[in-house]
């Protein structure tokens, strides 16, 4: 038992223990890693157990943002309300724009939902609505760094052992089934577009909350929060951190996010010295750094009752 907890032990109280070992300025970078990591978790789970690569994660953050921006400016609701809305109803309405795309896989698919954020900020500028290019401001935000910092990480912690936990359930089995053959499940009566369905809300729920909490976390919502880095680095922290492990594009943007700023010194380029780096994971460690620390640790001698 010892052997199996020590690697969730270790990711658990290396997440609640690091706040208190960082600056103020890298416990701000640290909220912002938390939010790459529920983003990264929803790709990944979209795309390795459910076959839909989705770049929306950008328009998941924008609606979380909005809505919970709309209703603590306009309606003068407590965060304690409006993240928890927010996160359900930019969940249900992120579904409901990407239903009518779930019969396309993948290519087509991650083409039409990386569309979804562009279309958005154009309808926002040309409409000159939600603030238009200034935004909304003067949001509520959090009481103080600690609330800012637990509140992302608990997120992160249920989040990813909940998703382990489901994919292990029967709906888990029906999903990886339509990843591999969809039409056999569609032979066996099970419909197809309705655990899908299922599937997107719950990537949708992680990045809604992220942007949610995000409005809240500056006190100001605007386009910004459908910016293309949404959609792209959780990306990268899931083929840095090993695809279809859960577990490792949530480390991969817990070392990517902080990478990314410390880089910022370098001026243009950085995102040179960034490139390199990811280019460096893929050839040479495919696989994903998860995949490869699993290895190296059940290599080590241990002892089994009998």
């Amino acid at each position: 038992m010892f052997y199996l907890l020590v690697p969730r032990v270790v990711l658990i109280f290396g997440l609640l223990l690091s706040p208190f070992f960082l600056e103020m300025y890298w416990q701000r970078v640290l909220c912002q890693a938390g939010i790459y990591a529920l983003l990264a978790l929803g790709f990944d789970f979209l795309a390795e157990y459910v076959g839909l690569v989705s770049l929306g994660g950008a328009f998941f953050i924008g609606s979380g943002a909005y809505i919970s921006g709309l209703l603590n400016a306009k309606l003068g609701w407590a965060p304690l309300f409006t993240i928890p809305i927010a996160t359900v109803a930019g969940a249900g309405i992120s579904t409901l724009v990407l239903l009518p795309c779930l019969r396309l896989r993948g290519i087509y698919f991650a083409i039409t939902s990386f569309m979804f954020p562009l279309l958005t900020v154009n309808i926002i500028i040309a409409l000159n609505i939600f603030g238009g290019t200034e935004g909304i401001t003067a949001l509520a935000t959090f009481p103080n760094i600690w609330v800012d910092q637990y509140l992302i990480l608990g997120a992160v912690i249920i989040a990813l052992f909940a998703l382990r936990r489901l994919v292990t359930e029967d709906i888990g089995l029906i999903l990886q089934s339509i990843k591999d053959n969809d039409q056999a499940v569609k032979a066996s009566g099970i419909s197809i577009t309705s655990y899908k369905t299922k599937a997107v809300f719950i990537a949708a729920l992680l990045g809604c909350f992220g942007g949610a909490y995000l409005s809240h976390l500056y006190g100001w919502v605007g386009i910004s929060q459908f910016a293309l880095d949404y959609s792209i680095l959780p990306i990268a922290a899931t083929v840095m951190g090993g695809m279809g492990t859960l577990v490792g594009p949530v480390i991969g943007a817990f070392i990517l996010t902080p990478l990314s700023e410390a880089l910022r010194g370098f001026g243009q380029m950085r995102v040179v010295v960034y490139c390199l780096i990811l280019i460096g994971f893929i050839v040479y460690k495919p696989e994903g750094l998860m995949n490869v620390l699993q290895r190296k640790y059940h290599q080590f001698e241990h002892w089994e009752e009998v």
